[in-house]
C-alpha cells in the first residue's frame, strides 16, 4: 500500500455499530437459511470440504497414536470456521446485492484475499489455535500426568471415573470457553468487514469487539447458539457440518449486516471489495 493510501485509510470513519436484538439474530438466521435454500450447492461443497478436515484431523490423531487428543483437536479445528465460511459470506454478499454467482467468482474472491488484511486475520486465529493445544496439554499434565493413551475409550474413561479427570473437564471447558469468546469477539464482525471493506486488520477486531460489546445478550447467545450447534455437527463424524456450517455462515453475514453501518466516504477513498 502506498504512502497516499495508507494516509487515506488513517482518515476513514470507523465503521458504525448498532445494537441489535434477538429480533435481530432470528432475521439474520432467517435470511442465512434463506441464502442456503437459493444456493445449496455452495454451502454443501464448502461445508464438506470443512468436515472432511474435521475428519482428517481426528483420524491423524488416532494414527499417531494420540487419540485422547481427538475430541480437543477436533475443538480446536472448529476455530478455523471463520475461514472456511469467507466463500459463505461471498455467496450472501452477492445474492444481497444481485451480483453474478458461480464459482470461479467465488474462489477469485477467496484467492484475492491472500494479498489483503483478511490474510493477517490467520495469525490472530493460529495463535489462539495454538494457545488452545497448549492449554490442554498442560492441564494434561497437571491433572493427569505425563501419560499417553492407548485408545480414545481409555481416556474417556479416565476422566469420566477419576476426580483427577473431572477437574481436568470442568477447568478445559472453562478455560476453552474463555478461548472461544475471545476469537469470537474478535472475529465475528471483523471477517465479513474484511471481505466487503479495504480496512486493516486491527480496525476490523476493534469493530468485531464493539459489536459483542454493544449488544452483549444477543451477540454472546449467537455464540453459544455456534457452539452448541457445531458440538452436536461434529458428533456424527462431522456430517452434520455439511448443513449446519453454511447456514451459521450465511447468518453472520447477515447478522455483520445489522450490526455494521460503513460511514460514507469521499470519493478519494480506497476502492471496497475490488472485484477478483
Amino acid at each position: 500500500m502506498s504512502e497516499q493510501e495508507l494516509a487515506s485509510n488513517e482518515l476513514r470513519p470507523m465503521p458504525q455499530v448498532n445494537k441489535i436484538t434477538a429480533n435481530d439474530v432470528i432475521d439474520a438466521l432467517a435470511a442465512g437459511m434463506a441464502d442456503f435454500r437459493r444456493a445449496p450447492v455452495y454451502g454443501i461443497t464448502i461445508g464438506a470440504i470443512f468436515a472432511a478436515g474435521g475428519l482428517f484431523v481426528v483420524l491423524s490423531a488416532a494414527a499417531l497414536k494420540m487419540s485422547y487428543l481427538s475430541y480437543p483437536a477436533a475443538a480446536g479445528f472448529v476455530l478455523l470456521g471463520p475461514f472456511a465460511a469467507v466463500g459463505l459470506y461471498e455467496v450472501s454478499r452477492r445474492l444481497q446485492s444481485g451480483e453474478e454467482l458461480s464459482w470461479s467468482k467465488i474462489l477469485g474472491t477467496m484467492w484475492a484475499q491472500k494479498g489483503r488484511e483478511l490474510s493477517w486475520m490467520a495469525f490472530v486465529v493460529l495463535f489462539i489455535q495454538i494457545m488452545w493445544m497448549y492449554q490442554v496439554r498442560l492441564l494434561l499434565a497437571l491433572f493427569l500426568g505425563f501419560r499417553s493413551f492407548a485408545s480414545f475409550e481409555e481416556f474417556l474413561t479416565e476422566i469420566v471415573s477419576t476426580p483427577e479427570g473431572l477437574m481436568f473437564l470442568a477447568v478445559g471447558h472453562v478455560v476453552g470457553a474463555i478461548l472461544s469468546l475471545i476469537l469470537f469477539s474478535l472475529t465475528v464482525i471483523s471477517f465479513p468487514l474484511l471481505l466487503e471493506e479495504d480496512r486493516d486488520f486491527i480496525t476490523a477486531m476493534i469493530t468485531s469487539v464493539r459489536a459483542v460489546v454493544t449488544s452483549p445478550v444477543p451477540m454472546i447467545g449467537w455464540a453459544f447458539a455456534v457452539t452448541a450447534t457445531l458440538i452436536v455437527s461434529m458428533a456424527p463424524g462431522f456430517l452434520g457440518l455439511i448443513i449446519t456450517l453454511p447456514i451459521l455462515g450465511h447468518t453472520t453475514w447477515h447478522l455483520y449486516k445489522k450490526c455494521v453501518v460503513i460511514p460514507e466516504e469521499p470519493a478519494s477513498s480506497v476502492q471496497t471489495h475490488p472485484s477478483p
